[in-house]
């Protein structure tokens, strides 16, 4: 389980950076958006992957690190996926006003890529 979490945090770190290299708007988007779905994984993974583990503290457990997940990752993890629907929002919105005003959808607002 845990190779496999790193192998795909590996492919969408991989995935997001190639389309970050990218000379067109939307690629540039979605690779951010990309790398911000692997930063969540690695966050969520640093609280140590359990099942069936109680976040909260009750009376029927022993309150100790074995019995409990960890809840500020899970936290973490849920802020910054609504910061990031906001930020992917307002990219877009950006990339359609430049696309509008310059007729292009490259990031450096030339056609044909840079000079």
């Amino acid at each position: 389980m845990t190779l496999l979490l790193a192998i795909g945090i590996g492919v969408l770190a991989g995935a997001g950076i190639w389309l970050m290299l990218r000379a067109r708007s939307f690629d540039v988007i979605l690779g951010l958006t990309l790398l911000s779905y692997a930063v969540n994984l690695f966050i969520f993974s640093m609280g140590r992957l359990r099942v069936n583990a109680a976040p909260i503290i009750d009376g029927a457990r022993a309150p100790t690190l074995a019995d409990y997940a960890d809840p500020l990752p899970q936290a973490l993890v849920l802020t910054a996926i609504v910061i990031g629907f906001a930020m992917t929002a307002l990219l877009l919105v950006i990339a359609l006003r430049a696309r509008m005003e310059t007729g292009t959808d490259q990031v450096d607002g030339v056609e044909g890529g840079p000079r």
